[in-house]
């Protein structure tokens, strides 16, 4: 009976084959070429029975000292001479061609499937939900796209040549062994059982330690990717020698994790090749009964001899790319498990072209995941359409939570409703939902691109010069975009980083501008700007929330003085509410935030 492990990869086995099936005239061709590069291999050896028993047959004498007759009227020396040469030619030739025929399809195959899975992926990660994203290491999801991919793609080539072309290999030869003298090949039904066993247990252990070089591999891109991000403060710091250490730790560790494939593998194949080594030693010994060299001439023992020494390499070539199809086997269960995340809930239907923008939070109450205490404690305002309405209050009070609500990348209300134009924002198509709001947050993402591009990016439909440097003009973006060698079409690096924050920030606003969205949430959006910035884009700031539905989060109190409504979180809850003079007068908690900034 198949242990659940056993039951596991053949499920994994069948769902990858599904990749196959688009390239099944690929597949069936590469099959081909090893059916008959393994039946050449055969047809040689079973070729030298004939070769020997009648190209030699007027000397030679059967191990018994029997003459041997010769067949079919064949000329001894001449004839079966003479065709030798012309057939072994021809086999080659056909090996060669189906050797190429083969290596080309499953590269193809391996190739495509590689590029299909890395795709397929790759899309879902941008289905995920935000929370998923929150909790993985990101050298993880970097190594499931390249490693784990580049593992299956590698498994499936060497497996599919070896297992077709090697088993063919070796059936052809028993075959011949049987046909010649099924007594002497009797032996091989013993050790073959033996072989099977070895190769059971060291499969669930390539198995085990494959799984353990992905999350080793995991720790390599993570940590790489960590120094890389925060290079400046590693050298402002000094800490080369701890980065130094700390990657030594992970990369040892993913040598270590090599080196018990390795260990296994190496066992293995000498263990494979020791079983077979007694087949091989009776087999000789018993040719050396009288009984069997009655039966046997010179030709069929050499060919059954020959047989044997052949079916060694294509049976160690099978236990060594077991090696690669436990890896991808394992790869592909990492894979297989990600892809089977459940992706964003988007079960709405409601579908409109351009919201009027009447916001509302009914008595909200949220915690995030895996968290007990709750992020939001019966949040309740209304935000009319064209108003703006400014959150205010210390770091991890909820007002990012707040905005993250807005456009649902957190799901899961444990009680509440969160409106938009009196319709639930769940009973919205997400993407339809997500069109209605311009985000400016906190961090800027900025990709490795021209400026023009950043600010048209997922732009609806063509956008012209002209719109994306009115835009950039409204975000007092222009003044240091035309100071820039190519202007518009400048490349901002990855992430931006040939820019300062202030521009960094200012591109994202002219982002939001130009998505003209009836919603719009800034996120700590003039954080990045100093004074002399923030006085110049505050205008830009005032033009773009007219008309629109405004939700400001701001430590800086002088950028929502001016809001219709401004509300003080406090761990998840509304403390204080009103405009910014009503506030002021109240001597509470906002009072004291902006005397602490103004000092009056």
């Amino acid at each position: 009976m198949s242990s659940p492990s056993d039951n596991e990869m053949w499920s994994v086995f069948k769902r990858l084959m599904i990749y196959v099936l688009p390239m099944k005239s690929m597949f069936f061709m590469a099959v081909l070429g090893l059916i008959t590069y393994g039946a050449v291999d055969a047809g040689f050896i079973a070729f030298i029975k004939p070769f020997i028993d009648q190209g030699f047959a007027s000397s030679a004498t059967n191990v018994a000292g029997v003459d041997i007759p010769t067949h079919g009227g064949f000329n001894t020396d001449n004839d079966i001479m003479k065709m030798a040469p012309f057939v072994v030619i021809a086999m080659f030739t056909l090996r060669g061609f189906a050797n190429f025929v083969s290596t080309y399809c499953v590269s193809y195959m391996s190739a495509k499937l590689i590029m299909d899975m890395r795709q397929q992926v790759f899309e879902h990660y941008l289905r995920l939900p935000v929370s998923y994203i929150d909790r993985e290491n990101s050298g993880n999801l970097i190594s499931r796209v390249t490693f784990d991919t580049e593992q299956i793609a590698r498994a499936s080539g060497s497996a599919l040549i070896s297992i077709v072309r090697d088993s063919m290999t070796v059936l052809g030869m028993l075959a011949i062994m049987f046909f010649y003298s099924w007594k002497l090949s009797l032996c091989i039904l013993v050790i073959g059982p033996l072989m099977g066993v070895v190769i059971s247990v060291v499969s669930k252990r390539f198995r085990k330690v494959s799984k353990q070089i992905q999350s080793a591999m995991g720790g390599v891109t993570a940590t790489t990717e960590q120094m890389i991000k925060g290079h400046k403060n590693v050298l402002s710091f000094g800490g080369q020698e701890t980065e130094t250490k700390r990657f030594y730790q992970v990369n040892d560790k993913n040598r270590h994790q090599n080196m018990k494939l390795a260990v296994a593998q190496s066992v293995s194949q000498p263990l494979i090749m020791i079983i077979g080594s007694f087949a091989l030693a009776f087999v000789l010994y018993a040719a050396s009964w009288d009984s069997m060299q009655s039966e046997l001439t010179a030709g069929t023992f050499t060919a059954i001899l020959g047989a044997m020494m052949a079916m060694l390499q294509p049976i160690k070539n099978l236990t060594r790319v077991n090696a690669e199809f436990q890896r991808g086997i394992a790869a592909c269960t990492t894979v297989f498990e990600l892809l089977d995340t459940p992706a964003e809930s988007d079960t709405g239907t409601h579908k409109v072209d351009r919201v009027k923008g009447d916001l509302s939070f009914e008595n909200v109450n949220f915690s995030y995941p895996e968290q007990d205490k709750k992020a939001l404690n019966g949040i309740d305002f209304t935000v009319k359409s064209g108003k703006t309405v400014a959150l205010v209050g210390r770091s991890g009070s909820g007002k990012s939570t707040i905005a993250n609500l807005i456009t649902r990348f957190y799901e899961g209300l444990e009680e509440g409703d969160i409106k938009l134009d009196n319709t639930s924002i769940y009973d919205y198509q997400l993407k339809n939902l997500r069109e209605q709001v311009a985000l400016v947050s906190q961090q800027v993402t900025l990709f490795n691109d021209s400026i023009a591009n950043n600010i048209a990016y997922a732009y609806p439909g063509e956008v012209t010069r002209e719109q994306i440097e009115q835009a950039a003009e409204l975000a007092s973006a222009m003044e240091f975009i035309e100071a820039l060698p190519e202007g518009l079409d400048t490349q901002v690096g990855e992430n931006g980083v040939l820019l300062s924050g202030g521009q960094r920030q200012r591109i994202a606003i002219a982002r939001a501008i130009l998505r003209n969205a009836p919603v719009l949430i800034l996120d700590e959006a003039t954080s990045a700007l100093d004074t002399e910035s923030e006085k110049a884009i505050q205008q830009g700031l005032d033009n773009l929330r007219h008309n629109r539905t405004s939700v400001v989060i701001a430590h800086r109190l002088s950028t929502i003085e001016s809001a219709d409504e401004i509300l003080v979180i406090d761990q998840g809850q509304i403390i204080e509410r009103g405009v910014h003079s009503d506030l002021i007068e109240q001597q509470g908690v906002y009072a004291n935030l902006y005397q602490m900034q103004f000092g009056s």
